[in-house]
């Protein structure tokens, strides 16, 4: 077996670079991994089913070590060093370097989801409407700056100035209609740097599917507040809808953007479908958001 290491030094506030995660690997047993990089693909032809790539960096680049990992068979390993770092919040990953390199080392997996849309994947949340503003809009500086809460700024500066966008939902559990704020698409359980979608988790084997109607911003404040509190996502009320399934097509009046994972990926429609377990990553356990009963 061979690790390979892939550094994002772009990410976050830049303070994890490749030196210092070499140095914790090399401290859990990991010396001298294969280093590499998205740039190049000549390795990725190397890489071999019981190999394990460590990708340092945010959720971009995490989706890029996933596309490898998936068409490889290989394991994928995070090394959360991101803005928002959401879909490592599905691991349950420890926060500690020391402890996130003995992990890795240890090599206890899991079998999580991924959410395939035309040519590409996501294993967060895509898109449309408001929600592709933080990242079409974030300046790096802000992000440093702000971290996660950067996204928060964005919305709360255009969310008055929205009308919304007419567009059609269907799902294998239902279809809507009518004038939306922001759709997204989800495949595991947190987005926007840390949000909890209710009642999901990354290997349930279920889209989760949420729109926004335009509303005045108390009104969808107060229903933000409300999900959050009861952990528990109305699947429909005057202001937010909630679908489940394995596939989803939205179909926009006017092409609209579509962003996966934070980066800008297409326009719509949009066609997603749900590979259960179909990406090995190393993890202790998955997170779910669902309410104890």
């Amino acid at each position: 077996m061979t690790y390979w290491l892939v550094c994002n030094a772009k990410s976050g506030d830049g303070g994890r670079d490749r030196e210092f995660w070499l140095a914790h690997l090399a401290q859990a047993g990991i010396a001298h991994p294969r280093c590499c990089d998205f740039q190049e693909r000549d390795w990725q032809h190397e890489l071999r089913p019981d190999d394990t790539l460590i990708v340092a960096g945010g959720d971009g680049s995490v989706n890029l070590g996933a596309r490898v990992c998936r068409e490889k068979q290989a394991t994928l390993a995070i090394l959360p060093s991101g803005t928002a770092n959401d879909f490592a919040r599905n691991l349950a990953l420890p926060a500690e370097p020391e402890a996130l390199c003995e992990l890795i080392a240890r090599g206890s997996t899991q079998q999580v989801d991924v959410a395939e849309h035309g040519d590409g994947i996501f294993l967060n949340v895509a898109h449309i409407g408001l929600g592709t503003l933080p990242s079409r809009e974030s300046r790096t500086t802000e992000k440093r700056f702000f971290g996660r809460f950067s996204y928060g700024t964005q919305l709360l500066r255009r969310i008055n100035a929205r009308r919304g966008f007419r567009a059609i939902i269907e799902c294998d559990k239902g279809v809507v209609q009518g004038r939306w704020l922001s759709i997204a698409v989800a495949s595991g359980a947190f987005f926007g740097g840390g949000n909890e979608i209710p009642e999901a988790s990354a290997n349930d084997g279920q889209l989760d599917v949420i729109a926004v109607r335009p509303r005045p911003l108390l009104q969808l404040l107060l229903t933000f507040l409300t999900v959050r509190l009861n952990r528990q996502s109305p699947r429909r009320t005057s202001t937010l809808v909630h679908l489940k399934g394995t596939h989803c097509r939205v179909q926009t009046r006017k092409p609209k953007t579509v962003t996966a994972d934070g980066d800008v990926v297409s326009k719509t429609p949009l066609r997603v479908s749900l590979h259960k377990g179909a990406l090995r990553v190393v993890a202790p356990a998955i997170v779910s958001t669902a309410r104890d009963k």
